[in-house]
């Protein structure tokens, strides 16, 4: 292998060895699945309550995968002869020197079909195995709380390193074979990579969060707000919806949202080492070491996630104490090794000429500080010890609508914070970086745009215990559900100490699963900045294949937005996510209305006094067919609005439409998930008070019913729209990618070819049409 790639025996023997790391973290994976199911379900009622969370989830997973399936088909088969539009890279041609132009075309439409039906086949592996070994510890974790602190925290939040390492080690396995595979021909094939990864996410994120939130809204303001009954209370007719969507939102659509992002900046970084292994003369060392990162942070997972253990009795904050703690091991180990594998490795006196071994894993290194930083502020902004939930409690005094006034200032002011931190970020990548001698602005830009790709990597290498942190939310939310609904009655000294552990870990939950979707976010952000810059990269070279001059090619010129069209795609890309928002929460409203008026009928039917039983599956139908609903309508947004956009008004254009998308996005995802994690949190608050009606304190309180309210505006926009903005974004940019050559070649058209842009054009405006007005549109009405 090593012969055909240029590779020496050391890179060849660390490429294997990465490899043999990925496969590492799926063993890893199995062995803790074993330990948890050996563990103990409980009683019969507890079982049976499972039975009917684990039917439903696996139900709505069956029917989202038969709404899918269709359009990945075509996109895997558009994937493949979108290389016989433009002529094959220099790299495919290199890499496969001994065929003709036909067969190198064949080989890298093959490989990019294969690959995106890879990705998005591990993205829903992923999703679909780590949701349904959630569904697996939920149950288990409560039987565990009527024994111990310490093991109900072990279970689950094993069972949610189970989603992280498989996260980790298919991301790995999928990168690495792929560049074994096709050498320096890899990026051809790793863009429809992590676009399959990308468009599964995206799936995953919409139906799975407005199925959740639906669920979520309907059962609190129904059950809570209007019958007074308890969270999770038997006789509510959503309560088990409510939880089914704790499973196919937070499970199956985090996990998938993670991996894509892993893929993603692994993606945009090699592109971009590609552009350094050309200006530097051939060396590989940009392209391996990237690699190798990857290999480190899953090692580093492994031993650091092993360590989350607690004492037989315990409070919520020794719980968050263990797993940051978990989180710091697998920073610092990380960070050790990269400096380690860079001293190695990268020094020598090849890299010695572009400015010393030491500047690529500090950029790494970076990357994790970067993953802490948005860690420790997104705890600040939603952990209910901190100043911003406090003061969302008190605004409780006055009603609902000061409650949702100081909630949404709190989500203002951290998605400030946040781009700060980002930014700060890209400028350590220019020090790092900017700083080599003897390069011009196009070489300068280019080392720098690497290094804000490292941060990114850096930021996934804790990928392992990110996905195990958020994995953790639901299956302790599931957990005390189980433990409501089964214990219903019971108010023994035992009982009584396992619902505390449970609302403990719950709350632990709630702010585990914000701090991961901030992290989510941020590394949504670095991907598509650097997708940007490869995005840059990519044009120049198709342009240079279509013989545009050197001077008019997109990065000797730049994105100029005092250019009009460059202007108005940065208006469009900066609108999206606002419309994207728009219709994600308008889904889950119309849902939510139609599960309250269902819930409302079976209550005056004799629900709440027990002359009949509740409908369960009602519930979940609805919530089922909203979902569906949304799938395709709300991807097609993010698929052919960069096409309609790059065939109107040029190449440049579509670079400024990804900058506003970017920008606009990211603001909007931190401020929705941050209000929405901040809500939620000031709601357990109240809820943790002693219940008394004179203090108008505690559960069923006006101030818990307001709580409730800001909580049920808050679900979402924490739990669809602002996380199903992270894929949407990247969709966007990898979109954007692939079709920037087709762009380039067409941007001149005359006659017949005009005609054909045109008639392309009109049909993909016709489409997006119907994608606007039939997510607009009610949702069929459930029989």
């Amino acid at each position: 292998m090593y012969q055909m790639h240029g590779l020496t025996i050391f890179e060849a023997a660390a490429i294997w060895a990465v490899l043999g790391v990925a496969i590492l973290g799926l063993a890893y994976a199995v062995f803790l699945r074993s330990q948890i199911l050996r563990e103990d379900k409980g009683s019969d009622k507890m079982k049976e309550v499972w039975g009917w969370i684990k039917d439903g989830a696996d139900a709505y997973l069956w029917q989202q995968l038969k709404s899918i399936l269709p359009l990945i088909f075509v996109m895997t088969v558009a994937l493949f002869f979108s290389v016989y539009i433009v002529p094959p890279t220099p790299e495919a041609v290199e890499r496969f020197s001994t065929m003709g132009e036909a067969q190198v075309r064949l080989v890298i439409g093959l490989a990019r079909a294969i690959a995106f039906v890879l990705g998005a086949g591990f993205s829903l592996t992923v999703g679909q195995i780590g949701m349904r070994m959630a569904v697996e510890a939920n149950v288990r974790v409560a039987s565990a709380a009527r024994r111990s602190f310490g093991e109900a925290l072990k279970i689950a939040y094993r069972a949610g390193t189970i989603t992280g390492m498989l996260t980790d080690g298919l991301g790995l396995l999928g990168g690495t074979a792929i560049f074994i595979a096709l050498g320096i021909a890899a990026p051809d094939a790793l863009l429809g990579f992590g676009f399959g990864g990308t468009l599964l996410a995206l799936f995953m994120r919409v139906g799975g969060g407005i199925f959740t939130k639906a669920a979520d809204v309907g059962a609190d303001l129904v059950g809570k707000v209007e019958a007074g009954i308890p969270e999770d209370d038997p006789r509510n007719p959503a309560v088990i919806a409510d939880l089914v969507g704790d499973n196919v939102g937070d499970c199956a659509g985090m996990a998938a949202d993670i991996f894509e992002s892993y893929e993603v900046t692994i993606v945009s970084g090699l592109i971009l080492a590609l552009a350094l292994y050309h200006i530097t003369g051939g060396m590989l060392q940009w392209i391996i070491f990237p690699l190798i990162v990857r290999g480190i942070g899953v090692l580093s997972s492994i031993v650091s996630t092993y360590t989350v253990k607690g004492g037989e009795s315990g409070s919520g904050e020794d719980a968050l104490n263990a797993i940051f703690g978990s989180f710091m091991t697998s920073a610092a180990i990380s960070a050790g090794l990269f400096f380690v594998a860079g001293f190695f490795y990268l020094r020598g006196s090849e890299m010695a000429k572009w400015g010393g071994w030491w500047r690529t894993p500090l950029a790494v290194a970076v990357g994790v500080i970067l993953a802490i930083l948005i860690d420790r502020m997104t705890e600040y902004f939603t952990s209910t010890h901190k100043s911003p939930v406090q003061e969302i409690k008190k605004a409780a005094n006055t009603g609902p609508a000061t409650l949702i006034l100081q909630g949404i200032s709190v989500g203002y002011e951290s998605s400030v914070w946040a781009v700060v931190v980002i930014a700060l970020t890209i400028m350590a990548s220019i020090f790092i970086f900017g700083t080599i001698p003897g390069l011009n602005t196009a070489q300068q830009a280019t080392f720098v745009l690497y290094g804000v790709a490292m941060t990114g990597i850096g930021m996934l290498t804790l990928t392992g215990n990110n996905v195990a942190m958020d994995s953790f939310g639901p299956i302790a939310d599931n957990a005390n559900g189980i433990g409501e609904m089964s214990w219903s009655g019971q108010n023994d000294k035992e009982t009584k100490a396992a619902r505390q552990i449970m609302a403990d870990l719950d709350a632990v939950g709630n702010t585990t699963k914000a701090i991961t979707k901030g992290v989510a976010i941020g590394s949504a952000v670095i991907a598509a900045v650097s997708l940007f810059a490869s995005y840059m990269i990519d044009t120049s070279r198709a342009q240079e294949v279509l013989g545009v001059p050197l001077a008019e090619q997109i990065q000797s010129v730049g994105i100029r937005v005092d250019i009009p069209q460059v202007f108005v795609g940065m208006l469009l890309g900066g609108a999206l996510p606002w419309l994207f928002s728009s219709f994600a929460v308008q889904a889950v409203s119309r849902a939510a209305a139609l599960i309250v008026e269902e819930a409302r009928r079976q209550f005056k039917a004799g629900v709440l006094e027990g002359k009949v039983k509740p409908d369960y599956k009602k519930a979940v139908s609805i919530s089922t067919t909203a979902a569906q609903k949304e799938l395709v309508s709300l991807a097609l947004l993010g698929i052919l609005t960069p096409i309609v956009v790059g065939l109107t008004l040029q190449v440049e254009a579509l670079g400024g439409f990804l900058a506003g998308i970017i920008v606009s996005g990211q603001l909007l995802a931190v401020y929705m998930n941050n209000a929405g994690g901040a809500w939620d949190n000031a709601k357990k608050l109240i809820e943790d008070e002693p219940k008394n009606p004179k203090e108008n304190t505690g559960k069923g309180s006006e101030r818990h019913k307001a709580s409730v309210v800001g909580d049920t505006v808050g679900d979402p926009f924490k739990d669809t729209a602002g996380p199903a903005l992270n894929p949407m974004i990247k969709v966007v940019n990898l979109v954007a990618l692939i079709v920037a050559p087709v762009v380039v070649k067409y941007s001149g058209a005359t006659g017949g070819e005009l005609i054909g842009v045109w008639v392309v054009i009109l049909v993909l405006l016709a489409a997006l049409a119907w994608a606007i007005m039939r997510s607009k549109a009610q949702a069929p009405e459930v029989k």
